[in-house]
C-alpha cells in the first residue's frame, strides 16, 4: 500500500452539484405517474400542514406513491432507479483523474457524499463505487427487504453531523459516541483544513459555512446553463458563505478542474511548511 503523507478529502451534495436536478425526478417520480412539480408540492404541502421536516414528508411521499402503484419499495428498485440519472460534463472521468493528481504529489484524494437525496438510488449510479462513504437518506427495510419508514433523513442542519464523522474518521452514522469523542485537531484523520467541499443549495450552506470557517475551501456550483442559478451563487460569496463559484462541469481544463487542483497544490504547500516549521522548532 502507498505511503501518503496527507489525506485530502472531497465532500459533495449530490442534486444540482454533480447531477442535474433531483435524483427522483428521473425515474422515480414518473413512474408513480406524477409531475415533478405535483410530487414536491404535495410533499411541501404536507409538511406545511403538519410542522413536518420536508426531507421525512418526500421519503413519506415515496413510500406511499410506490405502495399506491403497487411498485417495489425493495433496495435493488431503488437502486435500479439510479442507474437512469445523467450528470454533469466530465463528473465520470473526474474522480480518476483528481486522483491520479493527488497521487503524483503524495496526497490521497478521498470522495465523500454528503446529501439530502437518496443513498440507495446513489447506490445504483455508476459513480458509487468511487466515495469511500455516502452518507445520505435511507430506508428501513422489513424482513422482506421491503422499505417501510425512513432510517436516516439529512437535511440542512444535521449534514453538518457528517462533517465532523469524515474530520474524525467515523463511518457510521449510528456511532454517536465515537464522533463526540476529544480528539486533537492535528490528530483527526482529515482535518476540516484538508476539505473541499462542493455544494449547490440552501440545503448545502451550513456545511459550506462550516469548513470554509474552519480553514478549509467550500464551492458553490450552479448548472452552466442558468443564468439566475449563477447569480444566486455569486450572492454566497458575498455573504463570506463560499470561497469560490463555479460552473458544474468537472470536464478536464474546465474552471473547477482548475480551482481544486490549485486548492490541492494550496494544501500540499501548507501541510509542507508545517511539517518545516515543526522541524525548526
Amino acid at each position: 500500500m502507498k505511503d501518503y503523507k496527507l489525506t485530502v478529502a472531497l465532500i459533495y451534495d449530490f442534486d444540482g452539484t454533480l447531477s442535474p436536478g433531483n435524483m427522483q425526478e428521473y425515474d422515480f417520480i414518473p413512474t408513480v405517474g406524477k409531475s415533478n412539480k405535483e410530487f414536491w408540492d404535495d410533499s411541501r404541502q404536507l409538511a406545511m400542514a403538519q410542522d413536518a421536516d420536508p426531507i421525512l414528508t418526500y421519503m413519506a411521499k415515496m413510500i406511499h406513491e410506490a405502495r399506491s402503484k403497487g411498485l417495489s419499495l425493495k433496495r435493488e428498485a431503488f437502486q435500479e432507479s439510479g442507474k437512469n440519472i445523467t450528470f454533469f460534463h466530465g463528473v465520470r472521468e473526474w474522480f480518476g483523474r483528481i486522483n491520479r493528481y493527488g497521487e503524483k504529489r503524495g496526497i490521497r484524494i478521498l470522495h465523500y457524499i454528503n446529501s439530502s437525496g437518496i443513498k440507495e438510488i446513489i447506490e445504483g449510479t455508476p459513480i458509487a463505487k468511487e466515495f469511500k462513504k455516502i452518507y445520505a437518506c435511507s430506508f428501513l427495510y422489513d424482513v422482506d427487504g421491503v422499505a417501510y419508514w425512513p432510517a436516516v433523513a439529512v437535511n440542512y442542519t444535521n449534514k453538518t453531523q457528517f462533517i465532523f464523522k469524515i474530520n474524525k474518521g467515523v463511518e457510521s452514522v449510528y456511532d454517536g459516541k465515537a464522533v463526540n469523542r476529544y480528539i486533537e485537531e492535528n490528530k483527526r484523520p482529515v482535518p476540516f483544513k484538508h476539505m473541499i467541499y462542493f455544494g449547490d443549495g440552501t440545503t448545502d450552506i451550513p456545511c459550506m459555512r462550516l469548513v470554509k470557517a474552519s480553514g478549509g475551501h467550500s464551492i458553490a456550483v450552479y448548472d452552466p446553463e442558468s443564468i439566475e442559478e449563477m447569480q444566486d451563487r455569486y450572492t454566497l460569496v458575498r455573504e463570506n458563505r463560499v470561497n469560490a463559484v463555479c460552473p458544474a462541469d468537472y470536464s478536464e481544463g474546465k474552471e473547477i478542474d482548475t480551482l481544486v487542483k490549485a486548492i490541492i497544490d494550496k494544501i500540499n504547500a501548507d501541510y509542507q511548511l508545517a511539517q518545516l516549521e515543526t522541524l525548526e522548532a
